[in-house]
């Protein structure tokens, strides 16, 4: 047996005022010899990560595609036609270009599409509904005279 677990006996049985304990006397320090400690876990120790670096890089998003959001904004803006126009432009080459790139905004040039065409629908119908209750002449009225004019 080791001195240290040996039980105590009469001769060393207390310390007297001023002694110390049995076991490693304050000049040889208190602190566990290497390898006292238990072995690490199941699954060993963990990683070391030097500092200022994350384990693994985060995944970068791909970008959006500017025309994808350029034909979901103008499909939105009226512009008299011309909005819709290109809209449906920069729409159907988005769309192409998300395709063979890989970036994102399918979802806004679809949106720019499908509105644009919508709009131009409208636009085509009411210009037909005009044209049906005026007349291809541009309207039933009386005839004007204009100076200088004769038919």
């Amino acid at each position: 047996m080791s001195e240290q677990y040996r039980p105590p006996s009469p001769t060393t049985a207390a310390p007297q005022p001023g002694q110390y304990p049995p076991g490693p006397s304050p000049q040889q320090g208190a602190y566990p010899q290497q390898g006292a400690y238990p072995p690490p876990g199941p699954y060993g120790p963990a990683p070391q990560q030097p500092y200022g670096s994350a384990p693994y890089p985060y995944p970068v998003a791909p970008p959006f595609n500017g025309l994808a959001i350029a034909s979901f904004v103008l499909s939105l803006v009226w512009l008299y036609g011309v909005g819709s126009v290109l809209a449906l432009v920069f729409g159907l080459v988005a769309l192409r270009q998300i395709r063979l790139t890989g970036r994102r905004g399918r979802g806004f040039a679809i949106a720019g599409v499908v509105i644009s065409v919508a709009t131009l629908l409208v636009a085509v119908l009411l210009a037909a509904a005009l044209l049906a209750s005026h007349g291809l002449s541009g309207g039933g009225g009386a005839p004007v005279d204009v100076p200088g004019i004769t038919t």
